[in-house]
């Protein structure tokens, strides 16, 4: 699997299947070698996967991630297998325990220790029984990682880590902790707009959902933002760590600053000008392209 150094990471649920096949053909067509899509409350994101997967002949698509409480880990194992025999290899697993409220809460699950929980799962899925085609190649497994407990997990039983709204300083930690020769994957919000006070206003808006989240709020507290950083949707120096504004320099060099850290590939999540992350502006994607490098 050749990951390369630059992804996109893009939410479809606010559009038709056939749309979002669309967008990955042109992400194809730009030379970025993988798609990354969450779920959510919406689209299955293995069966999106095995949509965009027969559409598409190059492109790596990666789970970012799969929950692990939407289903148990044979299942996962099975579905991470049967992508990846059916595309020769062009699927990357995702996987992470989530968030309280969405899994108690929504899906009515008992929400177990993080580390614990995701040791168990990785180790049933490790052992999990397949009796169909196995892939030409073992598949290969990122966990949703931020603090050192789960980056250590990750580094452990998986093929590595894939952190979301993290900054460079957070990657630079995160190598360390997972050791030279394991994927660490790190998504950057990104904002093509020069207008700092548009910007941040923008930003602040993709942000908010995930200040009421302890699993992210609680990262930030680890990497040297306080309380007050975090009040009233976030301080301008929140802000400006977590979305990288501005023109095409500004955003290449922040994706610089994660390569120097430890990076191995940055997936790159563009917002909308009003901070929405269901529908993408693209404009920085035919920006980035590396066929256009």
């Amino acid at each position: 699997m050749k990951l390369g150094r630059l992804g996109v990471w893009a939410a479809f649920d606010g559009v038709s299947a056939a749309a979002a096949l669309e967008f990955a053909r042109r992400i194809e067509r730009w030379g970025y070698p993988a798609l990354w899509m969450p779920e959510g409350r919406g689209r299955n994101v293995l069966v999106h996967a095995a949509f965009l997967l027969s559409g598409t002949s190059r492109l790596i698509v990666a789970s970012g991630i799969a929950n692990i409480y939407a289903r148990d880990p044979m299942a996962m194992a099975s579905a991470q297998r049967g992508l990846n025999e059916q595309s020769d290899g062009r699927f990357l697993l995702g996987i992470g325990v989530s968030h309280r409220p969405i899994v108690a809460t929504m899906r009515g699950h008992a929400y177990g220790p993080p580390v614990a929980t995701m040791r168990a799962y990785l180790d049933a899925m490790r052992t999990a029984p397949y009796q169909a085609p196995l892939p030409t190649e073992p598949p290969r497994t990122v966990v949703a990682a931020l603090g050192p407990r789960m980056l250590a997990l990750s580094a452990e039983l998986a093929d590595g880590a894939h952190p979301y709204n993290v900054a460079p300083e957070h990657t630079q930690k995160a190598r360390e902790i997972v050791g030279p020769g394991k994927l660490l994957c790190p998504e950057q919000m990104v904002l093509l707009d020069t207008d700092p006070s548009r910007a941040r206003r923008a930003a602040r808006a993709a942000l908010a959902p995930y200040l009421q989240l302890d699993n992210y709020v609680n990262n930030w507290l680890r990497s040297g933002f306080s309380d007050a950083d975090l009040a009233g949707g976030g301080t301008d120096r929140f802000i400006d760590a977590m979305v990288a504004w501005g023109d095409e320099t500004a955003i290449r060099a922040r994706i610089q600053q994660h390569w120097d850290a430890g990076a191995d590939h940055v997936c790159v999540q563009s917002l909308r000008p009003e901070g929405s992350r269901q529908t993408r502006d693209e404009r920085i994607f035919e920006l980035l392209a590396p066929a256009a490098d």
